[in-house]
């Protein structure tokens, strides 16, 4: 079994050649995460005064609403939280060297494409992050302390590392989630699908929008999940008119002839 080569006319890979990329791509996602983790640990107690906000918005004294049940609560709760934050901090660096192997047969030019397009992808990062920490959180946890309440059950406290795990990994979804338009760009300019194709599929990706959108919203209302799903549907438009613009005004610097 062969593959692409990393140049146009070069030699292809062979499928040992193939698992040392996949073994490279694990290592640097591994080092990157430890780096992620390493950054993480003088700002853990940052980071859960950080989370403890949206909560005192929510009518809950943190520091009497979050307990640890346990000798060993506090520590764990440390690790909890180096770990999610240095997995929050690395993910799009993962998600860049995941991208870099499963696309092996790039040319330099398309290659320098992807990395133009790792600064844009941060940043959506970032935003899809804020977005769930200032809008998405304070509102997942009224409607979650309404459930509560509306079916008589009274909730004095919480489990620290529960509602930390809650959090990050929230917020790791949004930011995720906000990483679509640089994944159909990209491979938009890579000439792997066209804005024809998008605009044919519509239908389909707002129906799979909404479907992600259900899964990874820890609530069950129809507010929390258009919170996700109306911007993945504005930023898929946002790609297809990108496309579109390459494909008719970008022909001459095209990377696929």
């Amino acid at each position: 079994m062969i593959w692409p080569a990393e140049e146009s006319g070069g030699s292809r890979k062979t499928f040992l050649e193939h698992l040392e990329d996949l073994r490279k791509t694990l290592v640097r996602s591994l080092i990157a995460l430890v780096v992620g983790m390493i950054i993480a640990v003088p700002a853990a107690p940052y980071v859960l005064k950080i989370l403890k906000i949206p909560l005192a918005r929510a009518g809950k004294d943190p520091e009497a609403f979050l307990k640890v049940f346990n000798v060993l609560g506090g520590f764990n709760l440390s690790m909890l939280i180096v770990m999610l934050s240095g997995l929050l901090i690395s993910a799009p660096f993962i998600v860049f060297f995941i991208a870099g192997f499963i696309f092996p047969g790039l040319t330099k030019k398309e290659r320098s494409v992807i990395v133009e397009f790792s600064g844009v992808a941060l940043l959506l990062f970032i935003g899809g992050v804020c977005m769930g920490y200032f809008l998405m959180l304070p509102v997942a946890l009224d409607v979650l302390f309404g459930v509560g309440k509306w079916i008589g059950v009274q909730t004095d406290f919480v489990s620290a590392a529960d509602y930390v795990t809650f959090c990050l990994y929230l917020l790791l979804a949004f930011g995720l989630s906000f990483e679509l338009p640089v994944v159909l760009v990209a491979l938009g300019y890579m000439g792997l699908i066209g804005s024809k194709m998008l605009r044919s599929a519509r239908a389909y990706a707002v129906v799979i929008i909404l479907l992600f959108a259900m899964v990874v919203t820890p609530t069950t209302d129809m507010f929390s999940m258009l919170m996700m799903a109306l911007p993945m549907i504005f930023l898929y438009e946002v790609s297809i008119w990108i496309i579109w613009y390459r494909e008719r005004y970008g022909k001459k610097d095209q990377l696929i002839d």
